[in-house]
C-alpha cells in the first residue's frame, strides 16, 4: 500500500505560488487523459513542432481553445494548416479548479480559475525544453501543469534570468505542478526525458505527455 517512492517523492513548493504534487492522478485518470491525447492528435489541427527563431523544437504540441505559437495565439492555427483549434473542454476547467484547491489549500482559490487553453506537449526520449517564461498569455493566473508518461528533469528557477539559482526535481507519470503569483514567471525548462519510467497502467508506453493549462486572458 505504502510504496518507496510515496516517501522518496514528498510534494512542496519550489518557490512562493509553485507547489509540487506527486502522484496527484491516479492511473485510470491518467489512461482516460492518454486517450483523449490520441483524439486530439487527429485535428482538425495536428499535433506539431513548432519553429522558435527558425529553429524546429524537438517537443510537438497541439492546443485547445487557442492556438499558440512562439509568442502569440490565435483561434486558427496560422502556422500550420489554418484550421480552428478543438474548443477547450469543460473537464479541464474542472480539473485546474481542483488542481489550483489542492496546492493552495484553499477551498475558494478555484472559484475564479477559469483555464481556456492548453499546450499538449509530446516528449520523445531526445526531446529538451530550453529554460523559458510562459509570458504570451495577457493574464498572471496559475499555470497548472499534469504529466503523463516517462519521467522527465524538471528546471524550476528565478523570474529574472535562465540561470541559477534553479533546482531539478523528477516529474514522474500522475504529477501535478502549478505555479503563480510571485513564481508565475519563472523561468523553467526540461533539461532530460528518462526512457522507460512510465508506470505500466498509465496508458503511455513510450514518451512523455505534459499538459498545461492557462488563462490566455483574450476574448
Amino acid at each position: 500500500m505504502f510504496s518507496d517512492d510515496l516517501f522518496d517523492r514528498p510534494g512542496r513548493e519550489l518557490g512562493a505560488g509553485a507547489t509540487w504534487v506527486p502522484g496527484w492522478l491516479t492511473l485510470e485518470q491518467q489512461q482516460w487523459i492518454v486517450a483523449r491525447f490520441h483524439e486530439w492528435v487527429k485535428g482538425p489541427v495536428p499535433i506539431r513542432a513548432a519553429k522558435v527563431r527558425g529553429n524546429e523544437m524537438s517537443v510537438k504540441t497541439v492546443c485547445l481553445g487557442w492556438h499558440w505559437r512562439p509568442y502569440a495565439y490565435s483561434r486558427e492555427a496560422v502556422d500550420v494548416n489554418g484550421n480552428r483549434v478543438l474548443p477547450f473542454p469543460d473537464w479541464m476547467v474542472r480539473l485546474g479548479r481542483k488542481a489550483v484547491v489542492e496546492t493552495t489549500g484553499d477551498p475558494h482559490a478555484g472559484d475564479d480559475y477559469t483555464p481556456d487553453t492548453a499546450l499538449v506537449n509530446y516528449y520523445d526520449g531526445a526531446a529538451r525544453m530550453g529554460m523559458h517564461q510562459d509570458k504570451d498569455e495577457q493574464s498572471l493566473a496559475p499555470v497548472v501543469s499534469l504529466s503523463v508518461g516517462d519521467t522527465c528533469r524538471f528546471r524550476f528557477g528565478n523570474t529574472e534570468n535562465r540561470n541559477r539559482p534553479f533546482e531539478e526535481i523528477e516529474l514522474a507519470s500522475g504529477d501535478l505542478f502549478v505555479f503563480g503569483g510571485p513564481s508565475r514567471l519563472a523561468y523553467h525548462g526540461v533539461t532530460k526525458v528518462l526512457p522507460g519510467t512510465a508506470p505500466e497502467g498509465c496508458g503511455l508506453r513510450t514518451g512523455r505527455i505534459n499538459i498545461t493549462l492557462r488563462v490566455t486572458g483574450m476574448t
